[in-house]
């Protein structure tokens, strides 16, 4: 099929910080496998002057198909979408949005992409007891993944203590075998953790450092960062010296991105083809072409 002839789809990104984000060559790569013409394009609201509510609006109007969500939005893009899923209702953040002729439907990809790869990374083990930094968008969809991965028990850590005690309270409902605690310091956290987790910003790029930094790692097992821009953070590189597992960011960037590219299109990448795709850079990409 000529790609005049392939089914057009416009998607796209909408997020404050995301000029290196490999999304949009992922859905590209994606719908080419599929025989798809997917243009993808990245919405940085305060470049376009507009705030989050008219871009989503033009979005809607110009008929894109749908969009990812990222931070600072997950939770702000609620008020605009039905959510089917009661789990995604309850952990209350959306990262793919749906253009429905009856609506936006929303939907949480880095919940059910996280659980894929950590699964894949580490098998069918329960995460023990995982001290988790950052109870935002994606820490409500990483904590409910705990929940149904088995997780049996997770300390929240953010500033804002509103938002880890919301999503303490959520959990709790939602997963009443899963002991939710909610420490005073991140070194209480980490004392007696099996895994560690990063779902702030501190360690991408634009925001250097390391929200672990000067803990003692060493009695871990694991360790995930949400941040995949750099893949080796700060963070995961202190974790790997400490001798814990790694799953990078990456992979969750990954599973939830052909999680979303599914729902957007309806159509299964290979997903070992798209791996190899996505290593190739860019310039020698654009040379076969």
């Amino acid at each position: 099929m000529r790609a005049s002839e392939a089914p057009r789809i416009r998607l796209g990104l909408i997020g404050d910080n995301i000029a290196r984000s490999q999304s949009p060559r992922l859905h590209r790569l994606a719908g080419r496998m599929c025989g798809l013409d997917v243009s993808y394009a990245s919405l940085i609201p305060a470049d376009l002057e507009m705030d989050f509510d008219a871009v989503f609006e033009q979005c809607r109007a110009e008929g894109f198909r749908g969009i990812n969500i990222t931070y600072p939005y997950k939770e702000t893009v609620l008020d605009k979408v039905k959510v089917d899923d009661p789990a995604v209702r309850a952990l209350g953040a959306c990262n793919t949005i749906l253009f429905e002729p009856d609506g936006a439907r929303g939907h949480n990809t880095d919940s059910s992409g996280f659980a894929s790869a950590f699964l894949a990374a580490f098998g069918n083990v329960s995460p023990g007891r995982v001290a988790m930094a950052g109870a935002g968008g994606v820490g409500k969809a990483i904590a409910f993944a705990l929940g149904r991965l088995g997780a049996s028990h997770l300390a929240l850590i953010d500033p804002d203590q509103s938002k880890s005690e919301a999503l303490a309270t959520s959990l709790t409902a939602h997963f009443p075998d899963l002991e939710v605690s909610r420490p005073e310091t991140l070194a209480e956290a980490v004392d007696s953790a099996d895994g560690l987790i990063n779902c702030t910003p501190i360690g991408m790029v634009g925001h250097d450092g390391n929200v672990f930094d000067g803990l003692d790692l060493r009695h871990s097992r694991w360790a995930f960062d949400a941040v995949y821009t750099p893949v080796e953070t700060r963070f995961l590189a202190a974790a790997r010296t400490a001798k814990a597992e790694i799953l990078s960011g990456y992979e969750l960037f990954f599973h939830q991105g052909v999680q979303a590219f599914r729902l957007f299109t309806g159509q299964e990448p290979v997903e070992a083809a798209l791996r190899a795709a996505m290593l190739v850079p860019e310039h020698s990409e654009g040379a076969r072409a």
